[in-house]
């Protein structure tokens, strides 16, 4: 169950022995929340029509759906008037009359749809890859990714997938495969909507749910990374510190150095590092991926271009850092940031998180040459004799 807290008071809930209305599922944490929430929370009203729509996990998923959807259609607006979708090629969705979204990196008319025909679309690709025992990752990926672009979907727009995904697949047995991962695109798309609290929830759901079916150590770790991840977002860095020194350790030991996993890992670890600006520590970790990643993910690829970002950063707040440093920081900022906004376009937040950095680097460097300009001249001004 994503729904983790009790309806009434709000306290966590055990997985299996939480109270529950026995007509539409909702869950409590005792009879007395269970009776308040009846007769002082509104549920007398709503129980009925939660039952109608599914039972309270899917009546919850629906409503959350619907309003992930109006915020991304609002959020595209402004980009989106006057287009069709390049799906059903209509404006307005002709059952659920929605927006268009834009979230990817599809030039002209190609980038703009409706949520739900993406939706749909990817619940029919994964239905013929199950029936057919076709490989379902290429296919599951459409929950995420660009089918044209393929540049993963970013913001509400990925929230609102998330939901989508979730509502879709949560009616399946709790150990059925597409559960499981539809679970980790809910949280992915809490996440890249800002809802980091709900996304913690289902991220420690989903974590707990996979040790209790003795799941293999790489999807462990997957969800490991997930929840370090949210509790990094949350301004936990310290709580996620631990998670992601571990998960990057497993994964080098599972996979080896050169594989896009351990390379995800190693970047979130030293991400952390930096944000509590143990800037060595982070470098230690950067140095070791930056020759790998462009051979193993490409030179375009977005986790190339991350590292790329990341390690300048960590010579450029670094006071110790020498003049010689923040000259390779402004140079390699400088090659990322036409490469980013190249692939991915001048609004994506990873190339606007760039050009930041590229504007700090400059910052930091004129500053440090200014101040590098002055020593000499006091220098000079003081061997220079009086009267000279």
């Amino acid at each position: 169950m994503i729904l983790t807290i009790c309806a009434s008071c709000a306290a966590p809930l055990p997985h299996c022995s939480a109270k529950q209305c026995s007509r539409c599922k909702t869950r409590y944490c005792g009879l007395a929340c269970q009776k308040q929430h009846w007769e002082e929370g509104g549920h007398d009203k709503l129980c009925r029509k939660i039952k109608k729509g599914g039972g309270a996990e899917q009546y919850y998923a629906n409503e959350k759906y619907a309003e992930a959807v109006a915020v991304a259609a609002e959020a595209c607006a402004e980009d989106t008037k006057g287009q069709t979708c390049y799906i059903c090629t209509e404006a307005v969705h002709w059952k659920t009359k929605e927006g268009l979204v834009r979230m990817c990196a599809c030039r002209g008319t190609a980038g703009f749809v409706h949520v739900s025909c993406l939706a749909e679309q990817a619940k029919i690709l994964v239905a013929e890859a199950k029936e057919n025992h076709l490989d379902l990752v290429p296919r599951w990926a459409r929950w995420n990714t660009c089918g044209m672009c393929e540049q993963k979907y970013h913001g509400v727009v990925r929230c609102a997938l998330g939901w989508a995904c979730w509502k879709a697949h949560l009616g399946r047995p709790e150990a059925d495969q597409l559960r499981r991962i539809a679970m980790t695109e809910l949280g992915n798309g809490l996440q890249n909507g800002g809802h980091y609290e709900v996304a913690l929830s289902v991220e420690e759901a989903y974590l707990a749910m996979l040790r209790r079916l003795g799941e293999s150590e790489s999807h462990i770790l997957v969800a490991q990374g997930n929840l370090a991840g949210t509790y990094y977002a949350l301004g936990r860095v310290e709580d996620a510190i631990p998670i992601e020194r571990d998960v990057y350790f497993g994964r080098l030991k599972l996979c080896g150095k050169e594989h896009k996993e351990t390379l995800r890992a190693a970047f979130n670890y030293a991400l952390s590092l930096l944000n509590l600006k143990r800037y060595e520590e982070a470098r230690s970790v950067l140095r070791k991926t930056i020759p790998v990643a462009p051979n193993v993910l490409g030179e375009r690829d977005e986790l190339t271009l991350k590292i790329n970002w990341n390690y300048p950063m960590t010579l450029y707040n670094d006071d110790g850092s020498t003049l010689g440093d923040l000259r390779e920081a402004v140079t390699t900022l400088e090659r990322t940031a036409l490469t980013a906004r190249r692939v991915l376009g001048s609004a994506h937040p990873t190339t606007a998180g760039i050009k930041a950095a590229l504007r700090g680097s400059r910052a930091a460097l004129c500053a440090r040459e200014k101040s590098a300009v002055s020593s000499i001249c006091e220098a000079v001004k003081v061997m220079t004799p009086r009267g000279a």
